[in-house]
């Protein structure tokens, strides 16, 4: 049967994906589409957690317990066995089940992938191949190791644990560019073969491990020496020696040019664990820039949002909406925004009854927030996104051309008096609402709270007062090696009340503004250390008492 063909048998289908050697980024725009309708989920334990996010809630994934608790058997060989997935993917398919079998890397060079494929085309099965990147390709890239220069040469790919003396002559006698696929403990014995096939020890040599992920970490060495520089950085011996590295071995392979073109690693926030104490939805931008800048963001909700408790006044604001009562309604955060848009649903009503009103949002993750709901504001900050930055292109009132004077102010129970004292002086009348409450969230779970207070995280993120009182109310006070970022002065002062010494500030009262300020901090502080000499760390790394002093 052509696995191509559209499948007539009552049974299901399928897709063999590749997912990619560890960045979650790297999944291809084809492998979201079939993971997000897959009945089954079938996934080497590496990357369930790649792909799981993009499958739908329902997805059953049949491993994942065996996955959880490591418990996957495995062949001396160091390879998954077989029978668990082959079994199961065939079982799911024969059930009519859309399957997605995710594999690390590429498809395509998993030889027991292979075999499942077979086994589905032996039984008339309709498959599919999502190619991914494979390892061997990605990680040096992610090295900062080109594996050809302008002159070129050839690429030879090795498997050290299938490789033969034949294979290891081969590579060794020819100048070609090796990659080999080995783990940490063996990639000396690897260098071994390649000298004794005849490569010379001072051939130079790269060694990457956990590639394309923010535990990334690569040193480089030559042949002859790379048992020393692992020994020498303290890597081996370890217990964690059978972890997989990809080993780039070649005179045009650039490893002497990594310190120029070492674009991942030298991030400014690389690796840094920074505690981000908002919401998720608060979060999700701020987490999206970190992760741009090399850091592994952790958000821990210090605010919950609740009801009012008399909802009377918030149900009379949204009547005098429908009826003609405002001429604007101003949204000064994304939980106001979901207020109001849950009483509308309460009520039947959707964003047509905003027809005629104009709308102004404090800034653009509200103004996100709203166009999601439908509606398109009328007036954004076009400088400062806060009160004051409304305020200052917000019209006076004006009795010709206004022909309502009130404004509909929906806003937290412990909103500032700043807007509606501004909005007073321009002319208008202000219906202050308390829309919701905000009160202390749940404390985290006991590990994040150790790790707070044990110096587990880098960096962590104040962009407001109360996330200070609240952080440390619910989860104890950051450990003093943790660098303090703070979104102005008042949010500064509340920290050093708490006992925090600040480090970073940011310029103007913006989260973005926040995060660009802590990259700075933390390419300033990876420069030093390369100027003196000394081994690029992450503060936590660093013993008590040789914090840096602060900066602002």
């Amino acid at each position: 049967m052509n696995p191509t063909a559209p499948n007539h048998s009552a049974s299901g289908q399928v897709t063999f994906l590749g997912a990619g050697p560890g960045d979650p980024g790297l999944l291809t725009l084809r492998a979201v589409e079939a993971l997000a309708s897959a009945d089954v989920l079938i996934a080497d334990p590496q990357v369930l957690d790649v792909v799981r996010v993009h499958a739908r809630a329902q997805v059953d994934t049949p491993l994942q317990a065996s996955a959880d608790e490591a418990s996957i058997p495995v062949a001396p060989n160091g390879v998954s066995t077989l029978r668990d997935t082959a079994n199961l993917v065939m079982a799911a398919a024969r059930a009519g089940k859309r399957v997605v079998r995710a594999v690390t890397g590429d498809p395509g060079l998993d030889g027991y992938v292979a075999e499942e494929m077979l086994a589905c085309a032996a039984e008339g099965i309709v498959f599919e191949v999502v190619p991914g990147i494979a390892a061997a390709v990605g990680v040096p890239a992610y090295a900062g190791v080109p594996l050809r220069d302008a002159q070129g040469t050839d690429v030879r790919f090795i498997d050290a644990r299938s490789a033969d003396a034949r294979c290891w002559s081969e590579v060794g006698a020819s100048d070609a560019t090796a990659v080999v696929s080995t783990t940490l403990d063996s990639v000396a014995a690897a260098a071994g073969e390649l000298v004794s096939g005849g490569r010379k020890p001072d051939t130079p040599m790269t060694v990457t491990v956990a590639g394309t992920t923010t535990r990334q970490r690569t040193w480089t060495a030559t042949l002859g020496s790379v048992a020393q520089v692992l020994k020498a950085a303290k890597v081996l011996p370890s217990a964690d020696g059978g972890q997989p590295v990809i080993a780039v071995v070649g005179e045009r392979s650039a490893a002497a040019q990594r310190d120029r073109l070492s674009w991942f690693e030298s991030k400014p926030l690389f690796g840094w664990r920074v505690l981000v104490p908002r919401t998720k939805e608060q979060a999700a931008s701020l987490s999206d820039q970190l992760v741009s800048y090399g850091a592994v963001p952790h958000e821990v909700p210090t605010i919950a949002v609740e009801p009012p408790r008399t909802p009377q006044q918030m149900e009379r604001a949204v009547k005098g909406l429908v009826t003609g009562r405002y001429e604007w309604i101003a949204f000064t955060s994304v939980n106001a925004v979901k207020a109001v848009r849950e009483k509308f649903e309460e009520y039947g009503l959707d964003a047509r009854a905003f027809a005629g009103i104009k709308v102004a949002a404090v800034g653009e993750q509200t103004a996100k927030a709203l166009v999601a709901f439908g509606v398109k504001p009328d007036l954004v900050p076009s400088g400062e996104q806060s009160a004051a930055g409304l305020l200052e292109d917000w019209p006076p009132y004006d009795a010709v051309f206004d022909p309502i004077d009130r404004v509909f102010l929906p806003r937290a129970d412990i909103a500032t008096e700043t807007l509606v004292a501004g909005l007073i002086e321009l002319g208008w009348e202000v219906d202050d609402v308390t829309a919701y409450r905000t009160v202390r969230a749940s404390p985290p779970p006991a590990e994040t709270r150790e790790a707070i207070k044990g110096g587990g995280f880098d960096a962590v993120l104040f962009t407001s007062s109360s996330t200070v009182r609240n952080l440390v109310g619910i989860a104890g006070k950051p450990h003093n090696v943790t660098v303090i970022a703070c979104i102005g002065p008042a949010t500064a002062k509340t920290a050093e009340e708490h006992g925090l010494r600040v480090d970073v500030m940011s310029p103007e009262p913006s989260v973005h503004k926040l995060a660009e300020a802590l990259a700075d901090f933390g390419a300033a502080r990876r420069d030093a250390a390369t100027e003196a000499g000394d081994p690029v760390t992450r503060p936590s790394e660093r013993r008590p008492g040789s914090r840096r002093r602060a900066r602002s």
